[in-house]
């Protein structure tokens, strides 16, 4: 990575970032719920047009190439959320794009990247290293890397969405938000929150087994995962360590890390199609999970996540009819 890449993001880099997103899609859903009694709110990002927020982050760090970057093509990496993002993001500003994913992805979101344009070049997630496989790309055919979560106009992007949130409070006469509690894998989302937001509490939640974050900010320095780590339908949360350019916002901003269960997921699946009517995959579930599982504080002012939809229909239809 460049040293420009390596510039620490900004609230003004965000700002930006949310005018350049606001040109081209609507804001996201911002919506009424209640949770034991308590009024919050849920920031649908899974009814993005790829599914997930993560096209904020694409759309900004590709929008700001310039025209000779764009000539030689993006490299990203991605379970595929961010490899969606990538991909849409390339295929309206007319550039190549190859997307390192893991041979285990959902089919359903190995078939949008393919849909969308984008060349897939596979992976094993636990034996070969996707950042070398990206960065021998990128040295092959001088295309440009875009990290899902370590790139700064990535985090300024993912942060758009707390602008929005802070915007449609205000439309609704409300202060806020007060806390954000937000699915968290390599930290670039929750980062971009901690910028937009500085005066809310911000609530990274990551699957049990793979709670580098949390485990990092209990230490004060960055810590991968275990060694084995559990198997996890969170493929989107699968990230094996977050970056210094996260941990520098987070360690600063981010509340202690929330984990959950499995078992927690699906049941935030559930209560999000029956009472949200809202489909989230179970990376895109895990803040909800947190919050309907009494792991989080909330009030009026809280604001919970809801970061992707990209599910594979036959599991999703097992966790709908309760097929634990």
């Amino acid at each position: 990575m460049t040293a420009q890449q390596m510039r620490a993001p900004t609230r003004e880099g965000v700002m930006r970032a949310a005018a350049r997103i606001a040109a081209i899609l609507p804001p996201s859903p911002l919506l009424p719920a209640e949770i034991g009694g308590v009024p919050l709110w849920v920031k649908a990002e899974c009814l993005q047009p790829i599914g997930a927020f993560k096209i904020r982050g694409a759309w900004n760090r590709l929008s700001g190439l310039t025209p000779e970057e764009r000539t030689r093509g993006v490299v990203g990496v991605s379970s595929g959320n961010h490899a969606q993002g990538v991909a849409w993001a390339a295929k309206r500003l007319g550039m190549r794009a190859a997307i390192v994913m893991p041979t285990d992805a959902p089919q359903v979101k190995l078939a949008n990247v393919r849909a969308l344009g984008a060349r897939i070049v596979s992976y094993e997630r636990l034996t070969e290293n996707r950042e070398e496989i990206a960065a021998r790309l990128c040295a092959e055919t001088g295309a440009a890397y875009v990290h899902a979560y370590g790139d700064p106009w990535v985090i300024e992007g993912q942060g758009s969405a707390g602008i929005e949130i802070a915007a449609q409070l205000a439309e609704r006469g409300l202060e806020g938000p007060s806390r954000i509690v937000a699915c968290c894998g390599g930290g670039g989302l929750s980062a971009g929150l901690a910028l937009a937001c500085p005066d809310a509490e911000i609530v990274p939640v990551e699957p049990e087994g793979w709670d580098d974050v949390a485990r990092s900010l209990a230490a004060g320095e960055i810590l991968p995962v275990g060694p084995n780590p559990p198997p996890t339908a969170c493929d989107a949360l699968q990230t094996l360590a977050t970056w210094p350019i996260n941990f520098a916002i987070l360690r600063e901003r981010a509340s202690p890390g929330v984990t959950v269960s499995e078992a927690e997921v699906r049941a935030a699946q559930r209560f999000a199609f029956s009472r949200l009517r809202l489909v989230l995959e179970p990376g895109g579930a895990v803040a909800l999970a947190a919050a309907l599982a009494g792991k989080v504080p909330l009030d009026p002012g809280t604001v919970i996540m809801l970061t992707g939809g990209n599910v594979d229909p036959a599991a999703f239809a097992e966790v709908i009819a309760g097929r634990d």
